[in-house]
């Protein structure tokens, strides 16, 4: 049996008054569902909708009694994982809580997998929680979104925006409690051509930044000094600038930028030093356009960006939106451009549409109070 407890009755259907051995920890593979095994993935186009309507779908009412689904990526983070995943078995275990902890070992399983774990979590009053970073979380959210059930997280990353802008604690144990003791609220949810992006999306220069980052990390280590240090060399090597179209309700413009950055993170906004926070929390997104600038001058906006300046510079221009359409200024059919989304990079089919998903996020997560300073 899959789950920690209840060896021999499945955690939906167990029986008043059965035995209750003491809870172990259990891991399954990814390739292993807990109603059998899973359907063979079918490929998405990016213009097609992979997420389910949430229409004649429950919502989530409370913090829920039934299973507790955990997809668990190792390698996320420089947290210490075997640590963490110890802290996480023995909190539930002593809550009484049926858990199931389902590693992440190949990231292009993640959708597949957690749709299967997010149906059985709705039918049986349970969660699916995504502990890692908040690459990690979008995946995973980007396959309930639309289900119905709850979703929770643990946060194991580097930056952890994600949930930082919703109080869940870094801490596990921290965390552990808000995933027993809080009720799902709803959470907005940004899309570009139906991709959810819970922190920001972005094209040009800023997913550049992002995959030079990665090589650095990989022999320096996951933090920020070295992220800023990555980026230093990037902007040193050169970037392109694009020639967009983009649109919005009530205007049309063409610009030329080195990077479109479309944010869904009021607290990304506040460090950034950027007014567009409040816009985010009234159901907008933010949209930062940066002005065709010379190699030193980037430089200059990278280190007001460092100190939560950003927003005192006139070389950018920033704007909230509830739809926004980009194209390249020359019209190819066909033509695919380099999108980041919450810090994983994919190809996406212009044009793009920029949009606040209709359907909301059911987090588990403390009430909405005031973000502390960074």
């Amino acid at each position: 049996m899959p789950y920690s407890r209840f060896a021999t009755v499945p955690a939906c259907q167990h029986k008043p008054g059965a035995p209750e051995p003491p809870g172990r920890t259990t891991i399954e593979r990814p390739s292993e569902s807990p109603a059998g095994p899973l359907p063979a993935p079918r490929a998405t186009p990016d213009h097609e909708t992979p997420v389910k309507s949430s229409e004649n779908r429950p919502r989530p009412t409370g913090a829920g009694v039934g299973p507790i689904e955990i997809l668990f990526n190792p390698r996320s983070g420089a947290h210490d994982q075997a640590q963490a995943h110890a802290c996480i078995a023995a909190v539930l275990a002593a809550s009484g809580r049926d858990y199931r902890f389902v590693p992440i070992e190949r990231p292009e399983a993640i959708g597949k997998l957690a749709r299967s774990l997010g149906e059985r979590a709705r039918e049986c009053d349970g969660a699916v929680v995504a502990a890692g970073g908040d690459g990690t979380i979008n995946a995973v959210a980007q396959a309930v979104l639309g289900s119905g059930c709850a979703f929770g997280v643990l946060p194991q990353g580097t930056f952890n925006y994600f949930s930082r802008a919703h109080h869940i604690p870094f801490d596990t144990s921290e965390a552990l409690q808000v995933l027993l003791s809080e009720q799902p609220q709803a959470v907005q949810v940004g899309l570009v051509n139906d991709r959810v992006f819970l922190v920001n999306a972005s094209l040009g220069l800023y997913p550049q930044l992002l995959e030079e980052r990665e090589n650095w990390k990989h022999y320096l280590g996951r933090n920020r000094f070295v992220a800023f240090v990555a980026a230093f060399f990037t902007l040193m090597g050169g970037y392109r600038t694009l020639r967009l179209q983009v649109s919005t309700p009530q205007v049309q413009r063409k610009l030329r930028t080195p990077t479109l950055f479309v944010g869904n993170n009021a607290l990304q906004m506040e460090q950034l030093g950027l007014p567009l926070a409040q816009d985010i929390d009234r159901g907008e997104l933010a949209a930062i356009v940066l002005k065709p600038v010379r190699r030193l001058a980037m430089l200059g906006l990278l280190l007001r960006g460092a100190l939560g300046q950003l927003g005192t510079s006139g070389r950018l221009l920033s704007f909230p939106v509830t739809r926004l359409d980009v194209t390249t200024a020359w019209p190819f059919r066909g033509r695919r451009i380099k999108v980041a989304t919450d810090g994983e990079i994919r190809w996406l089919q212009l044009p793009l549409d920029f949009r606040v998903s209709p359907q909301p996020l059911f987090l588990i997560r403390p009430p909405a109070a005031e973000r502390e300073p960074s």
